[in-house]
């Protein structure tokens, strides 16, 4: 269903009582009673996914599953899959400037991309009364899983040239991949960037802040938004670049202090996060959580543009009953 975005996120700042906005569709798998394994293999599983968790959570949208291998398995990454955890990416493919150089851009469709491409298509038709927001990876986050995650910041300093080779062509890619999400029917993307947050400011801006804007530059208009996700740690001291790449929404992980960063964040942009999805959705308790949900919401109380979530992606086997109380905290809580 198309929207104009612009208009959804003002109305959504204008909100005095604000809709959560968690990075929630994994733990539809225990709704639905089938496994990530049976998931991630089928558009018709996700698109029943997302709509069983729109059914049970009054959320600001619909946000897709933050499955950061499928970009990587394109490109020729060995990934891992388990019946209850979110695939990950095993070793790396690109070790020198020669693998870097022959890296093939692959197709929008191959590996698993079509499944979740046509998973939006489907998910927009059952979903109606939200946005709904697709996932991808960020420039930095994908190059670190075909580089080698902790080798790709060495190669910042020893060889930047090869990184800016892989990155071209991942954003290449990436663009292509959000057009794609666009043309099924979704109103935006949640781009999640976490590799970038353990960089210094100046090569965050250098390596991934600057593919990020061309990327959205690219894709982002009045009915498609991009969402910037950043879990990692020193993302305050980055905000700078950050903001510099356009996204309308700013999402970060409970490795911040997300009051801090609030300050940070100008009135026309929304600043979102930050329960621990980890310790409080998944290993929580009821009380843990609310106690957890209402700091966040009192830290934060005084910005009219933020927006309560989850840190990050929830993960598969997250309690319900943790996730329910995460949403009855927001709903009772007097602003």
């Amino acid at each position: 269903m198309k929207r104009n975005m612009k208009q959804w996120i003002e109305a959504l700042k204008n909100e005095p009582k604000k809709k959560p906005l968690p990075v929630l569709s994994f733990p539809g798998i225990q709704l639905m009673g089938i496994t990530v394994r049976e998931l991630i293999s089928s558009s018709e599983l996700q698109a029943r996914c997302m709509k069983a968790v729109a059914d049970r959570v009054d959320s600001a949208a619909s946000v897709s599953f933050m499955d950061l291998s499928v970009e990587a398995e394109c490109f020729g990454s060995t990934i891992r899959v388990s019946d209850d955890e979110v695939p990950t990416v095993i070793g790396s493919i690109v070790k020198d400037e020669d693998d870097a150089d022959a890296l093939q851009v692959p197709e929008v469709g191959s590996g698993r991309t079509q499944i979740y491409v046509d998973a939006i298509g489907k998910a927009v038709e059952l979903i109606q009364d939200r946005p709904v927001l697709a996932g991808v990876i960020g420039p930095f986050s994908l190059a670190g899983r075909l580089l080698d995650v902790s080798e790709a910041m060495i190669y910042c300093y020893d060889d930047p040239d090869m990184v800016h080779v892989v990155l071209e062509k991942v954003s290449r890619f990436i663009t292509k991949y959000i057009l794609a999400f666009k043309a099924a029917g979704a109103n935006g993307v949640v781009m999640a960037e976490p590799l970038a947050g353990l960089l210094s400011p100046a090569l965050a801006e250098e390596f991934s802040a600057e593919y990020v804007k061309k990327i959205i530059d690219q894709v982002q208009d009045d009915e498609f938004i991009v969402v910037y996700h950043n879990c990692g740690n020193c993302t305050i001291q980055q905000i700078d670049s950050i903001l510099e790449t356009g996204s309308p929404i700013l999402h970060f992980g409970n490795a911040i202090d997300i009051k801090e960063m609030m300050t940070h964040i100008p009135p026309h942009i929304i600043g979102a996060g930050n329960v621990d999805p980890a310790g409080e959705f998944k290993n929580g308790t009821v009380e843990s959580i609310t106690a957890a949900t209402k700091k966040v919401l009192e830290d934060c109380r005084e910005y009219k543009n933020f927006v309560i979530s989850s840190g990050c992606d929830i993960p598969p086997m997250s309690r319900w009953e943790n996730i329910d109380a995460f949403f009855e905290t927001v709903k009772n809580f007097e602003a």
